[in-house]
């Protein structure tokens, strides 16, 4: 479990639009963490809740089709 996890996880969101929609849709921090146990990442809500407010993001979505604004 790490932040360095995390970051990893946002980064390739950044880049990968598919991989980014998928997470978009994940509406609670616990439906996104589970996406991210099974694509490999492995970290806590502490951990992702760390990074963002280090980050100055918030894990809130926005619009129709959802989408957060976390991506690195």
């Amino acid at each position: 479990m790490s932040k360095e996890s995390v970051v990893d996880l946002l980064t390739k969101g950044g880049s990968d639009k598919q991989f980014r929609i998928k997470y978009d849709n994940a509406l609670t921090m616990e439906k996104f963490i589970d996406l991210a146990i099974a694509d490999g990442y492995d970290f806590t809500a502490d951990e992702l809740k760390a990074v963002l407010r280090e980050n100055g993001d918030s894990f809130e979505s926005n619009g129709n089709p959802p989408k957060k604004n976390i991506w690195i």
